[in-house]
């Protein structure tokens, strides 16, 4: 079962937040501020923190940045009462995956849980199956129909990216920036090359479909 951390100087948001958690039969652990919760996770395997801003000793946006400048990727879920547009960007500056507005929907914090711990279980994989149809990250391979493909460095994390989203239309620009790098020179018609590539190479594959959104970009479609 998943283990999540919630982070927050109330104790009652601490209460509540075990309680809905444990509700769905997660592992719950909790700490009042930042420094707390790092002492906590060298003794304890965490899945996924979800963290306040304003904490005592340690606030949200340090205690993410301490987690990221030790390479430690487990996602990072912020659940604030701070609502303006600039509270978000700091967050996601520091390494969040994710932000909440207080006060919080049950139901809505659930989806973002699951939602958080699903994408962090297909990271830690470092596969994705789509039927009987296996991408492995570490190989660049994409494995069906009796074949195993070797794909090119560019197409495979295109595929890959777009697989771990179903459903999410990326714009081009998107794709250009995550794919090749802010600092690429190439224009964005390179990914519309390469998705041309990934559909010719999968033609005829009935368990994904790689389609195009006019005016916006691309969605990776599961048929199985």
């Amino acid at each position: 079962m998943f283990h999540i951390l919630v982070v927050d100087d109330d104790k009652n948001m601490r209460f509540l937040m075990r309680e809905i958690l444990e509700s769905e039969r997660y592992t719950v652990s909790a700490a009042s501020d930042g420094e707390e919760a790092l002492r906590l996770m060298e003794t304890e395997h965490i899945d996924l923190a979800i963290v306040d801003i304003t904490m005592p000793k340690l606030d949200g946006y340090e205690f993410t940045r301490e987690l990221r400048g030790a390479r430690v990727e487990l996602p990072v879920l912020m659940v604030s009462a701070k609502q303006l547009p600039e509270d978000r960007k700091k967050g996601f500056l520091a390494g969040i995956d994710d932000y909440m507005s207080k006060p919080i929907d049950t139901e809505e914090l659930l989806l973002h849980v699951k939602a958080l711990l699903r994408r962090s279980h297909i990271a830690n994989e470092r596969k994705i199956k789509v039927g009987e149809v296996t991408l492995d990250y570490d190989s660049y391979t994409v494995t069906g129909h009796g074949q195993t493909q070797e794909l090119p460095q560019k197409e495979f994390l295109l595929l890959y990216k777009l697989l771990s989203y179903p459903e999410k239309i990326f714009t081009r620009i998107q794709l250009m920036d995550e794919i090749w790098g802010m600092e690429c020179e190439t224009g964005w018609e390179t990914v519309t090359v390469h998705i041309g590539r990934l559909r010719k190479r999968f033609e005829g594959w009935e368990e994904f479909e790689i389609q195009n959104i006019r005016g916006l970009g691309y969605k990776a479609v599961k048929k199985v």
